[in-house]
């Protein structure tokens, strides 16, 4: 008899977890986190912008798209999620303004594929990777109790899942908890994409012996975020009642300029590389985001300087190598796209 009831609070305990995108940057992190929860990690991807050997032993990998309806259907069918992770997007704020339709149709109806579903199986928890390109231009720093005003269609797709998960809270009781990420930058990042995520993209090009291209005088400031200071807190938000329904700034606090992120990058890799100034773009700023709601729900949170961080990616860049950079092969529209992405 005893048997029995030591064995049902195993199963008791045991959580299952969908992860989307965890073929890709942060998915492949907050997947290892969440293993780390005691779950069973089922990772949905296309690998559209992530890699299969991103995916950590011991997760169930099933490639397919969170677009594909009927997939997801299934999937919540046979699994019984107790969580959903949703970290899969094409986040690349510039190019949204060139990919209207599939930025929409992968940002924001895959994302209400999921929601639908979640709402059906009553899921437990939903948690779901937004940003802060969902601010736009407003008074620094950037505070969840500002009234976002997003610039590109990328923050528009975003700020609308954020107000569905928020409605659909409210009307059928399904909990979330939405993390703002910014600038985020570490080791599984795809440095062969050339249109996001400026760490990798200089890392590639000092392996490559190029220049590290920077739209306009490189004043842009952003603070820069390594992954393994807030995938565990993504991951371990489900259980943390304060994290219920909340929406978090997650990430560093010290912001620099471009210029001299590719300075610290080029220190990092021990490279001297050349910086080629090309034509400014249609971008925001300054973006830097407050932290004290973070730091109030997860407790004292100490972050890796950027020199520390950047020196753990460079490690990993250097035993990687190089990738040949992709050219999204989809461009809408042509009007105004910077020159340098109609290279290669």
């Amino acid at each position: 008899m005893c048997f029995v009831v030591d064995l049902h609070q195993i199963f008791e305990k045991l959580k299952v977890s969908l992860i989307t995108g965890g073929a890709g940057f942060i998915g492949a992190h907050v997947s290892r986190e969440v293993q780390k929860l005691g779950h069973q990690v089922i990772i949905l991807d296309d690998l559209s912008g992530g890699f299969e050997e991103n995916i950590p032993e011991g997760t169930t990998f099933v490639k397919g798209s969170i677009n594909d309806q009927q997939l997801v259907s299934q999937l919540f069918e046979k699994y019984s999620f107790n969580y959903v992770y949703h970290l899969a997007a094409y986040a690349a704020e510039g190019l949204s303004h060139f990919i209207r339709k599939y930025n929409y149709e992968n940002n924001l109806i895959g994302s209400i594929n999921l929601i639908n579903e979640s709402i059906k199986h009553k899921i437990e928890r939903f948690v779901f990777t937004s940003s802060i390109a969902v601010y736009g231009k407003g008074q620094l720093p950037l505070r969840e109790d500002m009234v976002p005003a997003p610039e590109d269609p990328y923050g528009v797709a975003k700020f609308a899942v954020e107000q569905d998960l928020k409605c659909a809270h409210e009307m059928f009781g399904l909990d979330y908890t939405i993390f703002r990420p910014h600038n985020v930058y570490g080791e599984y990042q795809n440095i062969g994409d050339k249109y996001r995520n400026v760490v990798g993209i200089f890392m590639n090009q000092l392996m490559q012996n190029r220049p590290l291209t920077i739209f306009g005088d490189g004043e842009q400031t952003r603070a820069f975020s390594y992954i393994g200071d807030i995938a565990p807190l993504m991951a371990n938000s489900v259980t943390n009642p304060k994290a219920r329904n909340e929406i978090i700034n997650v990430g560093a606090d010290q912001n620099y300029t471009v210029k001299i992120l590719a300075q610290e990058v080029m220190r990092a890799m021990g490279i001297v590389g050349e910086i080629q100034y090309t034509e400014s773009r249609n971008e925001v700023v300054h973006a830097w985001s407050d932290h004290t709601k973070c730091q109030q729900i997860f407790g004292n949170i100490t972050y890796k300087s950027l020199p520390e961080g950047l020196k753990k990616m460079a490690d990993w860049v250097k035993l990687t190598g190089s990738k040949e950079s992709t050219k999204f092969e989809n461009i809408e529209i042509l009007e105004k796209l910077p020159r340098i992405w109609l290279k290669d």
